[in-house]
């Protein structure tokens, strides 16, 4: 559960995958570095409101069936590292996603004192 109070902004990623700024899928047919892209991509969403993955409240992870949770888990770890407060995280096995080379998916919410 997670409860914010007081005066506070609320950041929504839409589903992030493994599109990188060229516009090019990172490490088709690799769960792994699929995941680690995705990941990178909503650090540099949360960077451009000044936020890190310290402010992210809940995790939607969306992965193709026959994908390994565990390789999420692995790639998460090297690329975020261990957190203090992790947020909320709720996975979904999916048939397939919009883009039919994509492995996995991932929205995040963040919270952060709102500065304005």
């Amino acid at each position: 559960m997670v409860t914010v109070r007081g005066n506070a902004k609320t950041i929504y990623i839409g589903g992030q995958n493994a599109i990188n700024s060229e516009g090019r899928l990172v490490g088709k047919d690799n769960f792994e570095l699929q995941t680690k892209q995705a990941l990178e991509n909503i650090k540099i969403a949360l960077a451009s409101e000044n936020a890190t993955f310290n402010d992210v409240v809940k995790l939607n992870i969306y992965m193709v069936e026959g994908c390994d949770a565990a390789v999420a888990l692995k790639a998460f770890m090297e690329t975020i590292g261990e957190m203090e407060k992790p947020p909320l995280i709720t996975v979904l096995k999916v048939a397939g996603l919009a883009n039919p080379l994509s492995l996995i998916e991932i929205d995040a919410i963040a919270v952060v004192e709102d500065r304005s």
